[in-house]
């Protein structure tokens, strides 16, 4: 093989190695009775951005936390997860959706394992609504600003004594880890976490592409 040929030859294939090596990801759990907007909002923003080339080395896979890959929604959709819980899979963000029934979640030991397990890994970790509940449960949240579902706020204080719960307040940072209310609201916190591993200018862009000013302009938001 001609010098050129193979520096080029061993360029690409470094190059592609590389870019295979450097795939990151997103997992968002799903299972029966998860609130759509949940999983759906972060999907929308995420997949939006991997379609970008600033964001194209990001991938977003759905989990499922239960015992098959298909689950329903508590509004009825039907998702076909990616993946199971597997040991093997290393996150870089984990975002944690919610049920209106929790406490069958909250005694999953599995489940609760795998947000150990992959939130003493992942850059960020996240959740929406009582998704918070998950994280608490999980040891995340001792010591730390949290807030969950509007309403919801006492019931955390109440269960989790060592949370710096915080009231009225949509979205809440502290450290690495995001949590927010649910609903409409999940489309804020997955842009501002959007926001946490790009810049503001990016997590704009992804606002701009699905119209969400348009319809926070037209409620005088």
């Amino acid at each position: 093989m001609k010098p050129l040929v193979l520096f080029l030859f061993i360029t690409g294939t470094f190059l592609t190695t590389n870019s295979q090596a450097e795939s990151l990801k997103i997992g968002i759990l799903v299972f029966d009775g998860v609130l759509t907007s949940d999983v759906t909002a972060p999907i929308e923003v995420f997949g939006a951005a991997t379609k970008k080339s600033w964001f194209s080395n990001y991938e977003v896979l759905t989990i499922s936390a239960g015992t098959k890959k298909r689950v329903k929604t508590e509004e009825g959709l039907h998702i076909l997860a990616d993946m199971m819980m597997e040991k093997n899979i290393k996150l870089d963000v984990l975002i944690v959706p919610s049920a209106y029934e929790m406490k069958p979640l909250l005694a999953n030991k599995k489940l609760i394992t795998f947000i150990k397990v992959q939130g003493h890994y992942v850059k960020w970790l996240a959740s929406n609504c009582s998704g918070a509940f998950l994280l608490a449960e999980a040891g995340f949240l001792n010591g730390k600003k949290a807030t969950t579902w509007f309403g919801g706020e006492k019931e955390l204080a109440s269960q989790y004594s060592e949370i710096n719960v915080q009231y009225d307040q949509n979205v809440v940072i502290d450290e690495n880890i995001i949590t927010s209310n649910g609903g409409v609201v999940s489309y804020q916190s997955a842009l501002i976490l959007l926001e946490q591993l790009t810049s503001a200018k990016f997590s704009r862009e992804i606002s701009d592409s699905i119209q969400l000013p348009r319809l926070l302009n037209s409620q005088g938001l």
